[in-house]
């Protein structure tokens, strides 16, 4: 198991929330850097885990408590964020009556309700699944903990089919590439739809991995302003009046 990685508010600035990161099939926590460095930047504590084989709230519950000094609690909002598999399972502790202590939710990459193999018969290939992004692309190829081939492994169907029943109470964004071969887009939006407080966003032109590929600063634009957007009981700061674009 990789140890967490931690990233923390600047110096002298008010942490605005707290992020906790599951990943997904063959990353490991350095996979999330880019992430976890941008919103730290804007001040938000974030926390990326390696994802048990069993995720459980305890799990989340643990890795939380240690975000916040002493006996203090975690910055609120408490926002956990799931990519791929580690996706499905946030939303399956849902299903399963093992709801964890969040304030909101963000599922990028979320697969389908139906196993799907990645045709990914080489590390090219695997790669081209995921991302275009050449950054991202060197930072997986040279992580020696990330798992190749992981993605031609399907998610459980039990697991999935648990993930697009789930109903979140919470505030949830969806994030999903949209030349991912992974999502099921109709599915997506059904599971959107179903949901009292949810926002779909299809990433143009993103692959899997939505958080980490050319799209990245959009991204996690989206996932700032949805944060903010958070701390103000979903009520947007910025109102757009007139555009000509």
């Amino acid at each position: 198991m990789s140890d967490p990685l931690d990233f923390h508010a600047p110096d002298g600035l008010l942490t605005r929330g707290t992020v906790l990161v599951v990943p997904g099939r063959g990353e490991t926590p350095e996979t999330y850097t880019r992430l976890g460095t941008r919103l730290a930047f804007d001040a938000y504590r974030v926390r990326v885990i390696e994802a048990p084989a069993t995720l459980t709230s305890a799990h989340l519950a643990a890795a939380l408590a240690e975000t916040a000094p002493g006996d203090a609690t975690p910055a609120a909002p408490v926002v956990l964020l799931g990519a791929d598999a580690g996706a499905a399972a946030l939303a399956a502790l849902y299903a399963h009556g093992d709801a964890p202590a969040a304030d909101a939710l963000i599922l990028a990459g979320l697969p389908g309700p139906a196993p799907v193999r990645a045709e990914a018969a080489t590390w090219d290939d695997e790669l081209g699944v995921r991302t275009a992004c050449p950054t991202h692309r060197g930072r997986l190829t040279e992580d020696a903990g990330v798992r190749r081939g992981a993605l031609a492994e399907p998610v459980p169907s039990a697991l999935l089919a648990a993930a697009h029943a789930a109903r979140p109470p919470v505030p949830t964004l969806l994030l999903s590439g949209e030349q991912d071969p992974l999502a099921d887009h109709a599915a997506l939006a059904a599971f959107a739809k179903s949901l009292d407080r949810a926002r779909l966003a299809v990433v143009r032109g993103a692959h899997h991995d939505v958080l980490s590929d050319l799209q990245h600063r959009s991204v996690a634009a989206e996932v700032v302003g949805f944060l903010e957007t958070l701390r103000e009981q979903l009520v947007p700061r910025v109102a757009v009046r007139s555009s000509t674009w």
